[in-house]
């Protein structure tokens, strides 16, 4: 079976001022292609570690599953509106005369599971609109908090006289640093902003897998291509299945469902992870051929059968 190429992701190191979709526009440009999305958005302000799915791979975006990892700088003694640098300053206070042990007693409410209250410069939608499209105009509105976990928070440094935290932070998708960075300096009691991020983690892709932006939006040869990784290593959160025969090949690709009784061994169940507790999910298996190339994503349904919900190279 001969599958789409190229099929996986790049890591982008993202630089400062450009959004993620500026990334992404570029990468078609270079892979001549428009099958090419990212995995989540990085705010212009923010650098670091940026996957953006190829081809196929983009199918596979909403399965990618873990943490991500941020390096930043808090500045103490203001807040802005957006909660970053880039913001205007609305409030500024003298930040107070602390040490290390202080900040550490404080860091430690802000680790595991915490409500949290998104910027209001964010993409949360209210009644079908971004927040920060209703911000721009003026408008005044609260978002409601929501759930997020700090899997690790720890204090790389502090600077009295500059009063800036330098902090290190894991944390479940959805977290906003920059509301981490604010209410962190509201709990030392002189307001504080994001003053600079870098993403070092996200999900399975870490900064030894990146690379940086190509410098010209315009067709590349292929031997000037950022490399594609192949998806697979990024996956092994997921249970999956090999297809053996050619008439499971057959039947898969024309989107029939798949006994697999006789095959049992072939389904390999995942590991939980150390943040996650949950049994075996029948829901999300990963389809693999016998070449051990990924065609696709099934369920698992009356214990035996396997029904296709993403098919590669589909038949009809």
């Amino acid at each position: 079976m001969i599958l789409e190429t190229p099929f996986g992701f790049v890591v982008i190191d993202k630089p400062a001022g450009l959004t993620s979709h500026d990334c992404v526009s570029r990468l078609r440009k270079v892979f001549n292609m428009r099958k090419i999305g990212h995995s989540g958005t990085l705010d212009p302000l923010v650098t670091g570690v940026l996957p953006i799915a190829i081809g196929n791979a983009t199918r596979l975006i909403s399965y990618l599953q873990g943490s991500k990892a941020y390096k930043g700088i808090i500045q103490l003694g203001a807040n802005t509106n957006t909660d970053d640098l880039e913001g205007e300053i609305i409030k500024s206070r003298i930040w107070p005369l602390i040490n290390e042990n202080d900040i550490n007693s404080i860091l430690e409410n802000f680790r595991g599971n915490i409500l949290q209250k998104p910027p209001i410069f964010s993409s949360v939608h209210i009644k079908g609109e971004r927040a920060y499209k209703k911000a721009r105009k003026g408008e005044k509105f609260d978002l409601n908090p929501k759930k997020v976990r700090i899997n690790k928070l720890n204090l790389i440094s502090w600077s009295q006289s500059k009063g800036e935290l330098l902090v290190y932070v894991e944390c479940s998708t959805g977290t906003y640093i920059r509301s981490l960075a604010r209410d962190i300096g509201e709990t030392i009691g002189c307001g504080g902003y994001l003053k600079k991020l870098r993403r070092t983690k996200a999900f399975d892709f870490n900064e030894s897998h990146s690379v940086l932006l190509p410098e010209r939006a315009e067709f590349y040869q292929e031997i000037n291509k950022p490399k594609v990784l192949a998806p697979n290593i990024f996956f092994e959160h997921m249970s999956s299945y090999k297809l053996i025969s050619e008439e499971e090949i057959i039947s898969w690709r024309s989107g029939r469902k798949i006994c697999i009784k006789n095959n049992i061994d072939s389904l390999k169940v995942a590991k939980p992870n150390e943040f996650d507790d949950t049994s075996f999910n029948s829901k999300n298996i990963l389809v693999f051929d016998k070449k051990n190339r990924i065609i696709g994503v099934a369920d698992l349904f009356e214990k035996f059968k396997l029904k296709p919900k993403v098919v590669f190279n589909a038949i009809g």
